[in-house]
């Protein structure tokens, strides 16, 4: 229930955060031409908050924070008092219709930038992609390792600097028919001519982002601090806390055999759903016999696994491995602006890989993936859920371009149209793209989610 509750909190905070950006958008542009503003409303339905302002217009928080709007005086849509007509947006010159409506999208990626430049201001805490090993029978088997830890440098030339941007630069390249993967061994990343590339063969990637990160997918396997046989966590109400397993006590043996390693204690764990399991811990000096029953569960592919409720220590993490992405005021924005883009390219092309087939709809995210998201972000800390605001509203605004009638990119569209022929386009054609987008969006919702209840 908390989850619940946490996750729906973070994602009004969220959306009202990025619809409020693109809506002000609007306004501000609308007011700067000119237009006379009637109301600027965050949310729909009824209001549960309003207030007139100096200028006349009227602010408005509604009760159902899917979205918001702008509205604009406006004769094909009421009738407009004689004085009041050179306000009116459909009076406005083509170029100044455009910069209104343009304005949304464009906000929103002025918000991506703002919110980056304050995660990197305050610094972000990462890990460098070190390669451990590479998997047999996959893309990345052609990558030859040495016997020290390898740093991925770039991809396809794209440099990067952590897991994220590796993950990132991978995703775009989907579809592709190869990617090339440059590396160089940890220690010695700085030395001239110590890097390799390396080029896989991904004419027949499979990728399934619900289940695995790209470079999973691949076959690259990340470096990973050992994990130790003592206890870091143990939920409340779980098998292994009903059994009288705490934190810290250290596995000695299982089913009377020494403790195996983490992976094959886990695997035996999944394979014994309802099946009482013998642990061994040692805990304050003294050695204690327990009897765990994992619960059965439904794994990601379908099939029953047992789950104990437990979770390892980890020896902590090198210090060379360690990043902490943090800028000064002024190469803070410069980042901002490097990652903003990055984003933007990426949600183009994936956009562009929906149409040509390489990406399935069944990726398509809807609102219960994306407050999933806000609240796992915001759980992480600030900097995380200023890096998760920046990627939706980078999306928002590549969304809302899109030439859809009824999207900002739509009604942009018209506007070309008639900066092109000279006279706008007739409204019984504009009624009807309104239709039609209006049927083609409301399908693309419906399957993002069927994609959202598949995935609980």
């Amino acid at each position: 229930m908390f989850d619940f509750v946490w996750n729906l909190g973070s994602f009004i905070v969220a959306l009202g955060i990025l619809i409020t950006a693109h809506e002000y958008g609007h306004f501000w542009v609308a007011r700067k031409c000119g237009v006379k503003v009637e109301r600027f409303s965050i949310g729909f339905g009824k209001a549960i908050w309003r207030k007139v302002g100096k200028d006349g217009t009227e602010y408005v928080v509604a009760m159902i924070p899917l979205g918001g709007y702008v509205k604009m005086l406006d004769e094909r849509v009421e009738d407009v008092p004689e004085h009041l007509k050179d306000q009116a947006f459909n009076r406005k010159s083509v170029w100044q219709r455009i910069a209104i409506v343009a304005a949304g999208p464009v906000a929103n990626f002025i918000f991506a930038i703002f919110a980056l430049y304050i995660m990197y201001l305050i610094g972000v805490p990462s890990i460098k992609p070190v390669i451990d090993s590479v998997k047999a029978d996959t893309p990345a088997a052609v990558v030859q390792l040495n016997d020290k830890p390898e740093e991925i440098l770039a991809v396809d030339g794209q440099k990067v600097r952590n897991w994220e941007e590796v993950n990132l630069a991978l995703m775009a390249e989907i579809g592709s028919p190869s990617i090339e993967l440059t590396l160089a061994p940890l220690d010695r990343v700085q030395d001239a001519g110590n890097s390799r590339s390396f080029t896989l063969d991904t004419r027949d990637w499979k990728f399934d982002p619900d289940k695995q990160l790209p470079s999973t997918s691949l076959g690259l396997n990340a470096y990973r601090p050992a994990i130790t046989p003592v206890i870091a966590v143990v939920s409340d109400g779980s098998a292994a806390a009903k059994a009288g397993m705490e934190k810290g006590d250290l596995i000695v043996a299982v089913d009377g055999k020494p403790y195996p390693g983490w992976n094959a204690f886990a695997k035996s764990i999944r394979g014994s759903a309802d099946k009482a399991m013998n642990i061994t811990v040692r805990r304050d000096g003294e050695q204690l016999q327990l009897t765990v029953t994992p619960e059965a569960a439904e794994g990601a592919d379908g099939k029953t696994v047992g789950v104990m409720g437990i979770a390892p220590t980890a020896e902590n993490w090198p210090e060379n491995m360690r990043l902490q992405m943090q800028y000064g005021i002024v190469d803070a924005f410069g980042a901002a602006l490097d990652k903003t883009w990055k984003l933007m390219d990426v949600s183009v092309r994936m956009f562009g890989k929906l149409l040509t087939g390489d990406v399935s709809v069944k990726n398509l995210s809807g609102p219960i993936s994306i407050a999933q998201g806000a609240g796992n972000s915001a759980e992480f800390g600030l900097v995380y859920f200023l890096g998760f605001l920046a990627l939706i509203s980078v999306n928002l605004g590549i969304v809302n371009l899109l030439p859809l009638p009824v999207l900002d990119g739509g009604h942009l569209m018209y506007y070309l149209v008639e900066v092109v022929t000279g006279k706008p386009v007739p409204e019984k054609i504009q009624e009807i793209g309104f239709r039609f987008g209006a049927a083609l969006l409301l399908m693309l919702m419906s399957v993002a989610l069927f994609n959202d209840f598949a995935r609980l």
